[in-house]
């Protein structure tokens, strides 16, 4: 049986593949020493090259360590008989023979690879995946003399893989000493480790073109690993590096993509390095240049006395920041559009494994494992509907439910985060309805939850649950739900996330049941939405939900009546008028407008009528095809010009009237 599962995820070990901000396939870009170069400036940067190689000793290898060590005290050996030839060279001396230059470069080439094998050997994030391509890593330390082979203790650490992915299959929990064997051995040791792995893994599944083999050992792994995070590692120490991720978010908002771009290709950098002019270059462009025989800067056009090249690490950093949050905006959208199933039988089970552990947790365990089983489901949930769906048939929506009351801050926001995350799907809403006074629950945070963020998940929450005409009847019979969602409409502390959620959730209450109007209405929404709208201190996004719900309530002549009386139709071909304001926000301007003209008569229309400017918003609303306010924006322009024609009309016929008088 392990021999059946390790063929089926072997069919993929003839390549590796690295991250996509650096995709190689084990391909190493180097730059020959060019043929003019001096002994000294040879083996100045041997040496400097090796010291960069053996600063790795520190470093954990995941896979082939016994390679690695041997390998490294190959290069120390080699640096001391550098630095002796170093001592003993004269400046400028040309005695040295021409077929030792020639063995030295092609060692400085061998050298400028290793650095690059050892950097994707270390590299964070890709341990377990490094693991199961350990065979072709192998093959890469092999020289003349030594002939590196596969390590055993990789093999172990490998079958032992392949054969916890059997027992997932057969829905069976690994042995829990075997599986830490496993991370002790690539170097995955905390909470964060995994979170790494989880990321680099999901990336990898994304990348396009990779063959059905691959994605199910990908699958697999993520499985693996996820079970680790949730089942066998204890504490979070997801706090680590909060400070480097929002470093890295503050130097890519000020980023000029441009500055990443290699002068010569006028691509974005793989491998940025400096010349001694203090230009970068990618390193791949820059060989080529030098192969062509030129000895200058590109950019300078300065002659260079030495062709090394050192790796601009802290432009690697901000490429590698500036990829990584790419990477993170497309997965999403791609996780949107693909199916949530996982891609192997491996994976599923452990899922299922996970959710079974992870409720139990929430009964059974002591305080620190329920915090911990609650930021579990929290991130489970978020992130595909299959996890929300086993999560749902193991249980938790029950015990979430019970833990929105409790007295620790950090347990109810937790709990309301997960029971938001669980509302998107219906099985997650069907349960959440169906728990005695979930509803209740749920608008007893919004009001009164201990931290501001539980209070924004349950205006969120109520959004979802409110899709089903039931559940919106039901909200809104609760007396405290509409007034709470408007209290963070209006409520100074709150941002535009927020405020976009509740009114959202109003809105959808409002298009759900219609009952809901006269309690929309009753609890003040349009004086709250009219004065946040002129406030000027929202993002456009407020501004056109705020609208949009002002239309809604405007569709009934009580509503039309109190939007009128606030000042409401001045306001709205205000905003339609602006410069300032998006597309979308003018569309629901129109409906607005509209719905007042409707629903109040000649007497609305005529008063729009006498405002000079209306006319032309409205025709560049009608102009404005893609924003979907076409159709109303015509119904509108109709309706005004048919008001001035039978005004006019009447004029005519008063003064027929009078002459014949």
């Amino acid at each position: 049986k392990l021999q059946h599962t390790r063929t089926k995820y072997h069919t993929h070990q003839y390549h590796i593949m690295i991250p996509t901000q650096n995709r190689r396939i084990l391909t190493f870009t180097a730059v020959h020493p060019c043929e003019s170069v001096s002994i000294t400036t040879l083996i100045d940067s041997l040496i400097k090259i090796a010291g960069e190689i053996l600063s790795f000793k520190s470093k954990h290898f995941s896979t082939n360590k016994r390679s690695v060590k041997e390998t490294l005290r190959h290069v120390l050996n080699l640096l001391i008989v550098f630095q002796e030839i170093r001592v003993g060279l004269i400046p400028a001396d040309r005695s040295f023979p021409r077929s030792a230059i020639l063995s030295l470069s092609e060692l400085h080439i061998i050298f400028q690879k290793l650095v690059i094998l050892l950097e994707e050997c270390t590299r964070k994030g890709g341990k377990l995946y490094m693991l199961t391509n350990s065979d072709q890593i192998s093959a890469h330390f092999r020289t003349r003399k030594y002939e590196a082979r596969p390590d055993r203790d990789d093999k172990r650490a490998l079958d032992s893989v392949y054969w916890i992915f059997n027992l997932f299959e057969n829905r069976i929990n690994p042995n829990r000493d075997e599986v830490v064997r496993v991370l002790d051995h690539v170097g995955v040791r905390k909470w964060r480790d995994c979170v790494k792995e989880i990321g680099f893994l999901g990336e990898e599944i994304t990348v396009e073109g990779k063959d059905k083999n691959e994605i199910e050992l990908l699958s697999s792994l993520m499985g693996f690993i996820c079970y680790c995070r949730c089942v066998i590692l204890g504490g979070i120490d997801e706090d680590e590096d909060k400070g480097e991720e929002e470093e890295d978010d503050l130097v890519i908002r000020g980023l000029n993509v441009d500055d990443l771009r290699c002068p010569i290709s006028l691509e974005i950098m793989n491998d940025p390095v400096v010349l001694e002019t203090g230009h970068t270059y990618d390193r791949s462009s820059i060989a080529k240049w030098f192969s062509a025989g030129n000895i200058t800067c590109p950019k300078t056009g300065k002659n260079l006395e030495s062709t090394v090249l050192v790796g601009n690490v802290s432009v690697k950093q901000v490429i590698q920041s500036y990829f990584k949050k790419e990477i993170d905006q497309k997965s999403m959208k791609k996780k949107k559009k693909k199916t949530s199933i996982p891609e192997s039988l491996a994976a599923e089970e452990a899922g299922k494994l996970i959710s079974d552990f992870l409720a139990g947790e929430l009964i059974n365990g002591g305080p620190k494992e329920m915090v911990k089983a609650l930021v579990e489901i929290r991130i489970l949930t978020k992130t595909t509907s299959f996890n929300r769906s086993r999560l749902v048939e193991a249980g938790v929506v029950e015990s979430l439910m019970k833990l929105l009351r409790s007295g620790d801050p950090t347990i109810q926001e937790n709990a309301m985060a997960a029971i938001l995350n669980l509302s998107k799907d219906i099985s997650g809403k069907v349960r959440i309805g169906g728990s005695g006074g979930g509803l209740e629950m749920i608008v007893e945070v919004l009001n009164e939850g201990a931290r501001r963020e539980s209070r924004q998940h349950a205006a969120a929450a109520i959004f979802y649950l409110s899709s089903l005409g039931d559940y919106s009847r039901s909200i809104g019979e609760i007396p405290d739900s509409i007034p709470g969602l408007l209290r963070i409409v209006k409520g100074c502390d709150y941002g535009d996330s927020p405020k976009r959620n509740a009114l959202i959730a109003i809105r959808s209450l409002l298009i759900q049941h219609s009952d809901n109007h006269w309690r929309v209405l009753a609890a003040g929404a349009v004086s709250v939405l009219l004065d946040l709208v002129r406030s000027g201190e929202i993002g456009d996004g407020v501004k056109a939900d705020s609208i949009a719900v002002l239309a809604k309530i405007a569709e009934y002549p009580d509503g039309m009546i109190s939007v009128l009386r606030r000042g409401g139709l001045k306001l709205a071909v205000k905003v339609l008028g602006s410069s300032e304001v998006s597309p979308v926000t003018k569309q629901h301007c129109v409906v607005l407008l509209l719905n007042l003209c409707v629903n109040g008569g000649s007497d609305v229309v005529g008063a729009l009528a006498k405002d000079p400017s209306v006319m032309g918003s409205l025709y560049t609303a009608l102009s404005n095809g893609e924003c979907g306010g076409g159709r109303k924006a015509s119904a509108l322009i109709k309706m005004i010009h048919e008001f001035q024609e039978r005004k006019t009309e009447t004029g005519l016929e008063r003064e027929r009237f009078i002459h014949a008088w």
